[in-house]
């Protein structure tokens, strides 16, 4: 998609992904105590499958992912959300495949969003700046001692990299990679506009859903979607697709 600009780093992507990785393992680990940890299935079966063949395809915008430790977590809870933190950390909600009845096509869009954040390190940017601005100067000190204070550190750093709303800029990115991505694995692109326009009618008069909290969603947004189609719709039309039931 062309996207070239620098972006400001304090922080090693290394110390990004662990901390993150640490934050990842206690939130399986809370979901298991609670027995809401899903580990087979079919829908879990459905999203290894997508995020296998997504993941095949990262190398394209970045040659180091095939090192990435990349891992898969769903968690059985009404909650319309989905995340993948930095180095390749993956989590979904039952909540949003089942209240937005979504196609393999819209779970691509949305995990292909998602991963792209990831591969465009927008988490460890947002941290930069505010470790800059001195609102998480304890992090690396926190992080370096007892393993509770790691977990404490991992799940404040997570707040800035997974939970606090993506600067407009950053989610534009997002949506031309996660295109972009979708397509090349055989997904069909056109599943994001579809996704938002589902999330639109299901949040409609409501208070915004976690998900829309970080992701600006609307008819502009929906535009914009569509204007980025005609460059990777001949990527999806030329990629292997996925066999029925897979």
């Amino acid at each position: 998609m062309g996207i070239n600009r620098s972006q400001f780093m304090v922080i090693s992507s290394a110390e990004v992904d662990r901390l993150s990785a640490i934050s990842y393992n206690e939130q399986n680990q809370k979901a298991k105590e609670k027995n809401i940890l899903v580990t087979s299935g079919p829908t879990y079966n459905r999203l290894k499958t997508i995020s296998n063949r997504l993941i095949a395809q990262t190398s394209v915008f970045r040659d180091d992912t095939r090192q990435w430790n990349w891992q898969l977590t769903l968690i059985n809870a009404p909650i319309l959300n989905a995340t993948c933190a930095p180095g390749g950390k993956i989590t979904f909600y039952t909540g949003l495949i089942d209240q937005l009845n979504l196609t393999d096509d819209e779970i691509a869009a949305i995990m292909g969003h998602e991963i792209a954040h990831a591969l465009r390190e927008h988490g460890r940017e947002r941290l930069s700046q505010a470790m800059t601005q001195n609102a998480l100067t304890s992090i690396a000190l926190a992080a370096a001692g007892p393993y509770g204070s790691a977990i404490n550190a991992a799940n404040q750093a997570t707040q800035y990299i997974l939970v606090l709303p993506n600067s407009r800029q950053n989610e534009s990115e997002a949506d031309a990679i996660g295109i972009e991505l979708a397509a090349r694995a055989g997904y069909n692109p056109q599943a994001a506009i579809s996704v938002w326009q589902k999330m639109n009618k299901a949040t409609e008069g409501k208070n915004p859903p976690e998900f829309l909290s970080t992701h600006p969603s609307g008819d502009t947004r929906i535009e914009q979607i569509t204007g980025l189609l005609p460059a990777v719709q001949p990527l999806y039309i030329s990629a292997p697709k996925a066999k029925p039931g897979l």
